[in-house]
């Protein structure tokens, strides 16, 4: 592994409580971009690029060369901005090599067309479990982490994990397990085999909530989620299922989670506009 420093930008999302990152090698000045949210009005239906913009202007002014866009799984909770990268850097978008699972879970949920592929080949490349990689000269591995979805994938880029929504700060605990496919004993044991990295790996997660009403953050270190977590801190594999779903039971589903998923298992594909110019979402009644 390449001796110097990575530089890590986080990119806040305000309506969605989502952070963006810009991971890069600052020799090469090659970069990663992870979980890029792309804007979604859900009462005018209106799409925008004006957040990924700012992360773009970013990119630019350091004259970095995009390497990677990557999506720890396919996320409920915003649009993903992978096609509006690819199109702009033409790097590839990847994910963990499972999506498959959601895919054909959702492909009946919004009853697409026969023929839309569940293989994971609208995306351009799919991670394995160990599978090894570089941003510049920095060495990269896909790690698998299950549990909040079948198909969630973390990526330790140097000495920084990068987790998505399994874990998230100290003070807010774990990712809900209620999702088609998710299951909060895989998310346990997932979470234990992130927390044998050496303690001090830096750890960014995809969200922050400020509990408390407290300033957001999304950076800590493995040693602080081992000793701190308040759903993973002393809790045994049976404590922390019954504490997952017994919280989960009384979560609401997330708001934009029917109009992301049919995007994102897309690799943020939009759906083709119709013959009179306009793109239409599908919203499935009563299925959840």
């Amino acid at each position: 592994m390449s001796s110097h420093k990575l530089e890590i930008k986080g990119f806040f999302h305000k309506d969605t409580w989502t952070v963006t990152y810009v991971v890069t090698d600052p020799v090469s000045k090659s970069c990663a971009i992870i979980d890029p949210v792309l804007d979604y009005q859900a009462a005018s239906g209106k799409v925008s690029t004006d957040f990924i913009d700012t992360v773009c202007a970013y990119i630019d002014q350091a004259k970095l060369k995009v390497q990677w866009i990557l999506e720890t799984h396919v996320h409920a909770d915003h649009m993903a901005a992978d096609a509006v990268l690819k199109e702009r850097y033409g790097a590839p978008v990847c994910i963990g090599d499972q999506i498959g699972l959601v895919q054909e879970t959702f492909k009946s949920v919004y009853n697409l067309p026969p023929e839309t592929p569940i293989n994971g080949s609208q995306f351009d490349h799919l991670f394995a479990d160990e599978e090894c990689f570089v941003v510049g000269d920095v060495t990269a591995k896909a790690v698998a982490t299950p549990g909040h979805t079948p198909a969630c994938i973390s990526y330790l880029i140097g000495d920084a994990l990068f987790v998505g929504d399994a874990l998230f700060m100290p003070d807010y605990g774990s990712a809900r397990c209620d999702f088609p496919g998710g299951d909060a004993g895989q998310l346990y044991d997932s979470l234990q085999r992130l927390l044998t990295l050496p303690d001090d790996t830096r750890f960014f997660t995809c969200h922050d909530y400020a509990p408390g009403g407290r300033e957001v953050v999304w950076e800590s270190t493995i040693g602080a989620q081992k000793r701190e977590n308040i759903h993973l801190s002393n809790k045994s594999r049976e404590e922390f299922i019954e504490l997952r779903e017994t919280r989960d039971a009384d979560l609401s589903m997330p708001a934009l989670i029917l109009p992301s998923i049919q995007v994102n298992m897309q690799a943020g594909k939009l759906p083709v506009a119709e013959e009179n110019g306009v793109a239409y979402l599908k919203i499935p009644l009563n299925q959840f």
